[in-house]
């Protein structure tokens, strides 16, 4: 009896772990059933080389840019569309990472948990949001130089452009890629993947903490003689900007006043509103984290004052400021960014429900914000350079090093109605901020406002 009893135990004990074994891989089945699917070592659905061989990859207006045919994989006809959408699409050999090739595998192979995997006869059709056209004007807009433009809807999400540079040509990969200095950083997508020196285009989060937390800020006048000496450090001006009110020194950039004002609020508020704006924070979109941004809050009097101009060791992710652009234009809070239009998994695909932010800004703040951003462009950038946009922007020239030449950044986004987008553009090492970015800025805008010359 007794040794029917410990059978009894031992084969109650080995139904429990056969049960909890079930249950862990039935966990891990829906949870990873599509890497599995998707894994490289999967010979029905890549070939020798490592290349995915189903699936296709379309963007929003069903061009396809990249697809399977005869056991190889193609890609767009015109070679600078390739490069413009490298990083959204992704390579062969599997090196940029962030890119739908190898990032959404498992989407392009048509994975669901009913069907499986498709085969490599079939795949999936996986459409981005991206307009490839946009993609080439950014592209060409950029001339070159290393850097990153994106714009999306700050209502819906959509992400319409995501240019990183330098880019390659997939079909003819450069044999000094992974030697040559022109193709660093040619893998990583600038836009999810890096974070720079802002320089002024993070005056908007002082001047928003400014507004919030300094009384009568915009009846108040300062004088700015080129230059400010802040404890050990001189805060250099772009110019003499003489007597100006909080608007004239938000339009002029004026380094002097914004560092005067950095110090006025100190650190701990400063932090504040920077981890409120999220720029701090990593953004999703569809499973692919972007960089988080990063500052140095223990400082000096002086080097608070740069910190509050975007210099000293100010880091920003584009991605981040491009959202917080779009919380400042939709009222305080922005939709989530997002790239997959239709995932392509052979499954009836649901409207999208669109994600928001928490509140990055006050909307009464955002407001404001808002108005002198637009008056930014009247008195100093130019709204002819803009035709038939509500434009409001800030650019911004970060300073990276001594012999190097600044970064370009110009950011901001239209109030129009049936154009309601966010952007950021960075030309690295570019030089001025509204001269370089801003013309790579309002070339692809024209095209996505106007439409193209025909």
């Amino acid at each position: 009896m007794k040794k029917i009893e410990n059978r009894a135990v031992v084969c109650f004990l080995l139904a429990l772990a056969l049960a909890v074994g079930m249950v862990f891989f039935l966990f891990r089945y829906l949870t990873q059933g599509g890497s599995w699917a998707s894994a490289a070592f999967n010979r029905h659905l890549y070939n020798s080389q490592g290349q995915l061989i189903t699936g296709t990859v379309l963007d929003r207006d069903g061009d396809v840019l990249s697809s399977a045919e005869n056991g190889e994989r193609t890609y767009y006809g015109n070679e600078t569309v390739r490069k413009a959408t490298l990083h959204a699409v992704g390579d062969l050999q599997g090196n940029v990472g962030a890119g739908a090739l190898n990032a959404f595998a498992d989407r392009l192979t048509g994975w669901n948990l009913l069907n499986g995997a498709f085969g490599a006869d079939r795949g999936g059709e996986l459409t981005l949001t991206i307009d490839a056209r946009c993609n080439y004007e950014a592209y060409q807009a950029l001339n070159g130089h290393a850097g990153t433009v994106a714009v999306y809807n700050y209502k819906t999400g959509e992400v319409l452009c995501m240019v990183s540079a330098p880019s390659y040509d997939p079909l003819h990969v450069p044999e000094d890629i992974e030697t040559g200095d022109r193709w660093k950083g040619a893998y990583v997508n600038r836009f999810l993947s890096s974070v720079f020196t802002p320089g002024s285009v993070y005056k908007t989060v002082t001047l928003a903490a400014a507004l919030e937390n300094l009384p009568a800020l915009e009846s108040r006048t300062w004088n700015c003689a080129g230059s400010v000496r802040i404890g050990e450090e001189t805060i250099i001006c772009s110019g003499v900007h003489g007597e100006q009110d909080i608007a004239a020194a938000f339009a002029n950039s004026c380094n002097a006043v914004f560092a005067d004002i950095a110090v006025e609020l100190g650190a701990e508020t400063l932090r504040k509103y920077t981890e409120q704006a999220g720029l701090t924070a990593a953004y999703r979109l569809d499973g692919l984290t972007a960089a988080k941004g990063s500052f140095d809050w223990n400082l000096t009097e002086g080097r608070l004052g740069w910190a509050g101009v975007g210099q000293d060791r100010d880091l920003v992710n584009p991605c981040a400021l491009m959202v917080y652009m779009g919380a400042i234009a939709n009222g305080g809070r922005a939709a989530e960014p997002y790239l997959i239009l239709k995932p392509g998994n052979g499954l009836l695909s649901l409207p999208r429900r669109t994600g928001r932010t928490g509140r990055l800004i006050a909307s009464d703040t955002a407001e404001t914000l808002a108005e002198l951003m637009a008056g930014n462009v009247e008195k100093t950038y130019g709204r002819d350079r803009f035709p038939n946009m509500d434009l409001c922007a800030k650019s911004g020239t970060a300073e990276v090093g001594e012999g190097k030449s600044p970064h370009a950044w110009f950011a901001g986004f239209l109030r129009n109605e049936d154009a309601p987008l966010a952007f950021v553009a960075l030309v690295e090492n570019g030089g001025g901020g509204s001269a370089v970015a801003g013309n790579v800025a309002a070339r692809v805008l024209n095209v996505m406002v106007n439409g193209y010359e025909k």
